[in-house]
């Protein structure tokens, strides 16, 4: 049953007298302090495809013509990952400490090199392991909240960056005592369903900077490989520099689908800054037919009113980059070394209706089962469930409108972003 705005108000009136902190957003009550450190492991099993399992997609696939849009087909239960689309946004920012960095750079030069660095780390997390596995296609309405302590120590200006990259310690955690650390807060929801737009907002407010992005997930059939396109861009706001730095995402692509699925990211991104006249260009690029490397990248940011080319990268974005700059210096870093700081969430029983773990848990615990009939049923329920509240918006004319966002233009905008409160 879903919380009535009065419902919200009296419980915010209760726990405000009773001084517990609270964050009231639309007429949904997040709770601060019930925000516990994620313990899942996104890790997903090696998925050798059985002989039941392969008929099925060979049934599908027979069904298929190449470059046909796949937004609309059923795929099977079993190519699941347990959890969202929206969680996995959200898994970008599994390395806030660099994201945080890029306001501490000096320099519009600096702070575009970091925004690089950083960009080129987000990947490996959220596409944890080789496996090609999906997420699940967020519903209409679906929404994720999360947030990270990120220590004040490990947020550095760009030289010092290099402290970054020392290997992860299992036995430390990060961010306890909140007076040491920044929060950083993060909000998706999906906010259409045909096209399936996903939006997310990421803001931390000490050091006045913000991402808003919207992306439109195409899937097209391609023989013996299955094509992601991320339609959108998103933007980071420096409020401090009064910089905004607009990018892209790159496509994926599930290969092998009949043997043993594995994932590869495509396409070429562009980073830029109109107000310094920086850019970025990251290539990742596909694996050639015969021979070659897995998982390459490469990036170059220019100086564009001087044409000058600043910083190079180069290696993998799932294991080691090394970065050239202009001054003759370089640096490496290894992904899998990285620290991660665990995002922070409130558990199920606290979670809204429509929130992402509490909407698919049942799906999620049939998979951990192994249960894929379970699985299967639940899932069937949710899609059915949408389809039935679909045709009744229609029949009553009333098109749905997002808790968060707002459409403007060809995009989405949150409804309350950093910039518009300071």
């Amino acid at each position: 049953m879903k919380q009535t705005l009065e419902d919200s108000f009296s419980t915010a009136y209760f726990y405000l007298i009773n001084r517990r902190p609270v964050t009231l957003i639309s007429s949904e009550l997040i709770l601060v302090e019930d925000e516990m450190t994620d313990t899942e492991d996104n890790e997903e099993e090696d998925l050798g495809v059985m002989d039941d399992q392969r008929s099925v997609i060979l049934h599908l696939i027979s069904q298929l013509k190449l470059g046909m849009d796949l937004t609309r087909v059923v795929l099977p239960t079993f190519i699941l990952e347990k959890r969202s689309l929206l969680e996995m946004y959200a898994n970008f920012m599994a390395h806030p400490d660099l994201f945080l960095s890029i306001a501490a750079g000096a320099t519009p030069e600096e702070r575009i090199i970091c925004f690089v660095e950083y960009y080129l780390t987000a990947f490996h997390e959220g596409r944890k392991g080789a496996v090609a596995k999906k997420p699940y296609n967020p519903i209409i309405g679906e929404t994720f909240h999360c947030s990270w302590d990120v220590p004040k120590d490990k947020v550095k200006a760009f030289r010092t960056n290099g402290a970054s990259t020392v290997p992860k310690d299992p036995t430390k955690e990060f961010g306890q005592d909140q007076s040491t650390c920044y929060k950083l807060r993060f909000v998706a929801e999906q906010v259409s369903h045909h096209p399936p737009v996903s939006c997310f907002y990421c803001e931390c407010k000490e050091k006045k900077m913000c991402v808003n992005a919207h992306v439109w997930t195409k899937s097209k059939f391609m023989g013996m490989s299955i094509g992601v396109s991320m339609v959108g861009e998103g933007v980071l706001y420096l409020m401090e520099h009064e910089e905004e730095y607009v990018f892209t995402l790159p496509s994926a692509y599930a290969r092998s689908i009949l043997t043993i699925p594995w994932v590869e990211l495509g396409g070429k991104v562009n980073i830029s800054c109109a107000r310094t006249g920086y850019s970025a260009t990251v290539t990742f690029h596909t694996k050639p037919f015969y021979g070659g490397k897995v998982h390459r990248v490469t990036a170059e940011v220019k100086h564009n009113p001087t044409n000058t080319i600043v910083c190079k990268a180069q290696g993998e974005w799932n294991g080691t980059l090394e970065f050239t700059y202009s001054n003759g210096e370089t640096k490496v870093i290894d992904t899998n070394k990285l620290p991660v700081i665990r995002k922070k969430i409130r558990p199920i029983a606290k979670q809204g209706p429509l929130e992402s773990r509490h909407l698919w848990q049942h799906v999620t615990n049939s998979l951990k089962e192994g249960n894929i009939d379970a699985a299967t049923e639940h899932k069937h329920r949710l899609e059915e469930r949408q389809r039935a509240e679909e045709r009744q918006r229609v029949a009553l004319t009333m098109p749905w409108k997002p808790k968060y966002f707002a459409k403007e233009g060809d995009g989405w905008l949150y409804l309350n972003p950093l910039w518009k409160t300071h």
